[in-house]
């Protein structure tokens, strides 16, 4: 029993030791990794110092209102402003003709190439021509047996006339003989059509082009039998020169456009390419629907282009940028100085040369590089372009680059890319000396 409790105890004190040892380990690590009030301060102290310099004063412009902020600004000015609708489009061909054999037949010949520019009449294929050219022998020949008929006819009816003028001859006879010339005369003109059919067939065993355009893929091949007006075609042909562009246009911009139109106006229609940043060719609004689609809201618009370098192709996807108005003498901005907020549309102008301050503006059309302001600014306002995240109404700023020079010339083109400016230089140089 003594032994017993002996190494009960013996046990357990090593178990507290154990504890211990624990408990130990675990407060120097907590007083290892926890942090220390000095070293909040001390970061503290050199985190302000990496934004003071050696007199403890804020760096201007950067973190707080000890200087001026770097700002890049550039005048409005008043100019012209050729206003542009952009709209999707679809290139339609004028015509578009399925070339089909108007008689059937063997196909013997082949002439034209797959894609190649064709003429109005230009012979595209041939169907074996000697059937019909022994249907035109048999017409010709039973027209020329009838007409051999209708002039016995005549002699006899001629005879007639002077045998009944000496009353050898009873009046029955003469009207009989007069009414066998007016049937042969019938059978006649009756063998004529049928000759004429003939020829007409005959002719049409050579398959030529009903209107000038580009022929499209072959469908048959030379041995194929074919059927008059079959449901397989030739080819087609589709006329490219000139071509035509349909487009849409929601009925909210419709007023400039109709008065534009209906005032006898050509209104300049530009087709750029798929990803809109190449112009394929230039033409004119042509005609325009004659009602508006009640589910879409648009109406249907249809501009011509000549195409003389086939850059447009039936079914090609362009965006038409249609010139509906040029507004003359309005006043421009650079779209990167125009704001957006809670109260409106505004600007930062300078206020003088080292202040600014906020204008609320009303804007009218843009084309992603300048807008058109209708209030708010005149022309030679300077207004910020770059450096506005840190401004406020009164902020003092400093120009690092004030751009005098008139804006680029405006292309109106509403709903295009806008054209990002570059960031000025020296606002970097500016940044990163404050930084």
């Amino acid at each position: 029993m003594v032994n017993q409790s002996m190494q009960s105890s013996s046990r357990n004190s090593r178990r507290w030791l154990l504890s211990l040892l624990v408990l130990l380990v675990i407060a120097g690590l907590c007083w290892k990794f926890w942090p220390a009030g000095s070293t909040h301060k001390e970061g503290g102290e050199k985190a302000a110092a990496g934004h003071t310099g050696r007199s403890g004063m804020m760096r201007p412009g950067f973190g707080g209102a000890a200087g001026p902020i770097p700002v890049r600004v550039a005048p409005a000015v008043t100019g012209d402003f050729p206003l542009y609708y952009k709209a999707l489009g679809t290139v339609t061909a004028l015509n578009t003709i399925n070339v089909r054999s108007r008689v059937g037949g063997e196909l013997v010949k082949i002439y034209f190439e797959e894609g190649q520019m064709v003429k109005a009449g230009d012979l595209l294929a041939e169907i074996d021509p000697r059937p019909y050219q022994n249907a035109l022998l048999q017409a010709e020949g039973t027209l020329l047996q009838n007409q051999a008929q209708l002039k016995n006819a005549q002699v006899d009816v001629e005879r007639y006339r002077g045998l009944y003028k000496e009353d050898s001859i009873a009046k029955q006879t003469l009207d009989t003989a007069e009414a066998q010339v007016g049937q042969f005369l019938g059978t006649v003109k009756t063998n004529q059509a049928a000759v004429n059919d003939a020829k007409l067939n005959l002719e049409f065993t050579k398959i030529r082009a009903p209107i000038a355009g580009r022929v499209g893929l072959r469908q048959l091949d030379v041995g194929n039998l074919v059927a008059a007006n079959d449901t397989t075609f030739l080819a087609v042909i589709t006329q490219t020169q000139p071509i035509s562009v349909v487009f849409t246009l929601p009925e909210n911009t419709l007023e400039t456009v109709l008065a534009r139109y209906h005032s006898g106006a050509k209104l300049p229609a530009e087709a750029w390419d798929r990803g809109d940043t190449k112009i394929q060719a230039t033409g004119v609004l042509q005609s325009l629907d004659n009602q508006i689609d009640v589910t879409t809201g648009t109406l249907k618009f249809k501009a011509r282009y000549e195409n003389r370098d086939q850059s447009l192709f039936p079914n090609q996807f362009v965006n038409v940028h249609l010139l509906a108005d040029t507004l003359k003498g309005v006043v421009l901005a650079p779209s990167a100085a125009i704001q957006f907020g809670t109260n409106g549309t505004f600007v930062y102008a300078l206020d003088g040369d080292k202040k600014v301050t906020i204008r609320q503006l009303k804007i009218g059309a843009s084309d992603g590089q300048n807008t058109v302001i209708t209030e708010g600014l005149a022309a030679g306002d300077r207004v910020v372009l770059e450096g506005t995240d840190r401004l406020k109404e009164g902020s003092e700023v400093e120009v690092v680059n004030d751009s005098q020079d008139v804006p680029t010339t405006p292309t109106g083109h509403l709903q295009g890319k806008s054209a990002a400016s570059a960031p000025d230089a020296a606002v970097t140089d500016k940044a990163k000396k404050g930084a």
